[in-house]
C-alpha cells in the first residue's frame, strides 16, 4: 500500500473516532450552531432594519456573509483537536501505531466537514426562517456550497498548523478568536466592501473572506444589479479568485501542518 493511499484509509479512520466523539458530546455541535443563529438573529432584526441596500434585502444580502463566517469558525475544531490531543498525550498513543504521519491531520480536517455540512444545513434552515431564498439553479447552490467547504477544508490546515503551535486549547482558543474576527468582519461579509473606509476597503477587497462570501452571494442569486460593481478583481472573479485561495491556503499550509507535525511528535 502506497503511501497517498495509507494515509487516505489511516484518516478515515481517525475521522470516524473524531465524529463518534462529536456524537458522544452533542454540546459541541448545539453550541457550534447557537452561536451562528445568533449572529443571523441579531444582524437581521436589529442591523437589518437601518441598513438599506439598493434592489435587495439586508437579510439576503447577510446570510452568505453568516454562512462564510460559520465555516470558518468551523474550522477551529482541527486546531482545538490538535491542541487537546497533544495535551492529553493521545497523539503519543497514535505514534505507537503502525499508521501513515499525516493520518491524524487528513482525519481532524475531513471530520470538520462533515461537522461544516451539519452547520449549514443548520444555518440553511434559519436562514429561509428570515427571509433568505435561493434564487439561481440548484447547480449554483451545491456550488456555492462547495465553496464554502472547500475553504473551510483549507483553513482547518491553518488551525491544524496553529493548535500544533500553541498545544494548549485554552490559549489556541484565545489565538484562533484574535485572527478569525478580523479577517470576518474586515470584508463584506456583513456590509458591501465600498462602504468601508479607503484603507480597509482595499484589505476588505482583498480579503479571501471576501471573495468566498461574494461567490457564494453570487451563487445563490442574492445580488441584484442596482448595488454598486466591485473593482477588485477578487470580487469580480469571485468564484474563481476563492478557489485560487483555497488552492494556495493547501499548497502551503499542507506540507507547513505535517512538517510541525512531525517535529510535535518527534520531541
Amino acid at each position: 500500500m502506497n503511501t497517498f493511499t495509507l494515509a487516505v484509509t489511516d484518516g478515515i479512520t481517525i475521522a470516524k473516532r473524531n465524529l463518534i466523539k462529536v456524537k458522544r458530546v452533542p454540546d459541541l455541535i448545539v453550541f457550534t450552531a447557537l452561536s451562528p443563529i445568533m449572529f443571523v438573529l441579531v444582524f437581521a432584526y436589529i442591523f437589518g432594519s437601518v441598513i438599506d441596500l439598493p434592489g435587495i434585502s439586508y437579510r439576503e444580502f447577510l446570510i452568505a456573509g453568516i454562512f462564510t463566517q460559520t465555516v470558518i469558525f468551523g474550522s477551529t475544531w482541527t486546531g482545538l483537536g490538535m491542541a487537546e490531543d497533544m495535551q492529553k498525550g493521545i497523539i503519543d498513543r497514535f505514534r505507537s501505531l503502525p499508521m501513515s504521519p499525516s493520518a491524524v491531520l487528513v482525519g481532524r480536517t475531513t471530520s470538520d466537514v462533515a461537522i461544516n455540512v451539519i452547520s449549514l444545513f443548520v444555518m440553511s434552515m434559519t436562514g429561509l426562517l428570515v427571509g433568505w431564498r435561493i434564487r439561481t439553479s440548484v447547480l449554483d447552490a451545491l456550488l456555492g456550497f462547495l465553496i464554502l467547504l472547500l475553504f473551510a477544508y483549507a483553513l482547518s490546515w491553518v488551525m491544524a498548523v496553529v493548535g500544533l503551535w500553541i498545544r494548549t486549547p485554552e490559549v489556541f482558543n484565545n489565538a484562533s478568536f484574535i485572527v478569525i474576527f478580523p479577517i470576518t468582519f474586515i470584508a463584506n461579509t456583513f456590509v458591501p466592501s465600498d462602504s468601508l473606509p479607503s484603507v480597509l476597503r482595499v484589505i476588505a477587497e482583498w480579503n479571501p473572506v471576501s471573495a468566498v462570501t461574494q461567490a457564494t452571494r453570487e451563487l445563490f442569486g442574492n445580488t441584484h444589479p442596482d448595488m454598486p460593481a466591485p473593482e477588485a478583481w477578487p470580487l469580480q472573479n469571485p468564484v474563481l479568485a476563492s478557489l485560487a485561495w483555497t488552492a494556495i491556503i493547501l499548497v502551503i499550509f499542507v506540507p507547513f501542518a505535517i512538517h510541525r507535525y512531525q517535529k510535535a511528535v518527534s520531541r
